[in-house]
């Protein structure tokens, strides 16, 4: 009977030629890190940054990411580094070698690359669906956001909702867009219905007021609450430059007396 002849143990190198050849298979970025530099990436990672191998290994990983996201991100290689735990997918935003930026969820989690304890990030391109979620949410408000008309140069602008930063930016857009050839002296931004009282709805009424004033439009905002008036104090924001009224009624009074 013939012995059977022992495996031989895998050296380094054909350890990490195993883990190179897996990855490969995958459609989305893999790569490979140690102490914040590149060990591998696969060959879709390299088309998505759109930047050959070489150039990407031996980079600093953290590099990649936006600004914004570099310090967070290096916070969380640390920790799996430190700890060997698994992170929760999040989203962020990269950037690529041509100069643009991706919008990406990033997954880690601790591996050993070899002989050497790494992090594997897995990288996956969601620009499209994020330039989708952004151009619906656009629609949304612009459909919520009706600017009627009472009568020559007067419009009632009513807010719905709730206004949190993004849709803040969204409403210093399209309120200036929206009244375009409107012919309007003043406009009533009635404020009753918004949901969330707080600092950003405070500096977003502070904010529109001075774009429109800027435009030579005249604001008059109705709806306030108390407990918006007590965050823009709390907010520094100087109401006292605002023209406000109790109800849209009052406002329109207001107005028609004035002419």
């Amino acid at each position: 009977m013939l012995n059977a002849v022992p495996e031989r143990p895998l050296g380094i190198k054909e350890k990490e030629e195993i883990y190179q050849q897996i990855t490969e298979y995958s459609d989305e970025t893999t790569i490979i890190h140690s102490n914040q530099k590149v060990l591998y990436i696969n060959q879709p990672g390299s088309e998505f940054f759109k930047a050959d191998k070489d150039t990407l290994i031996g980079a600093n990983i953290v590099d990649v990411f936006t600004d914004d996201y570099k310090e967070f991100i290096a916070k969380r290689i640390r920790t799996g580094m430190e700890d060997r735990t698994i992170g929760e997918l999040v989203e962020t935003t990269v950037k690529r070698f041509d100069g643009t930026q991706a919008d990406v969820e990033l997954y880690c989690y601790p591996v050993q690359y070899g002989e050497t304890v790494a992090i594997q990030s897995t990288i996956r391109d969601i620009t499209t669906q994020k330039k989708t979620e952004r151009d619906l949410m656009q629609l949304k408000n612009e459909i919520s956001t009706p600017i009627v008309p009472i009568i020559d140069g007067l419009a009632v602008l009513p807010l719905v909702g709730s206004v949190d930063g993004d849709r803040s930016h969204l409403l210093l857009d399209i309120i200036p867009q929206k009244i375009q050839g409107e012919n309007l002296h003043c406009l009533i931004i009635d404020v009753s219905g918004i949901y969330n009282i707080d600092n950003v709805v405070a500096e977003f009424l502070y904010r529109i007021d001075h774009i429109m004033r800027l435009l030579g439009i005249k604001l008059i905002f109705t709806g306030i609450r108390p407990e918006l008036a007590l965050k823009a104090i709390e907010a520094r924001v100087d109401f006292s430059q605002l023209t406000t009224m109790g109800t849209v009624k009052q406002a329109l009074k207001r107005y028609l007396t004035a002419d």
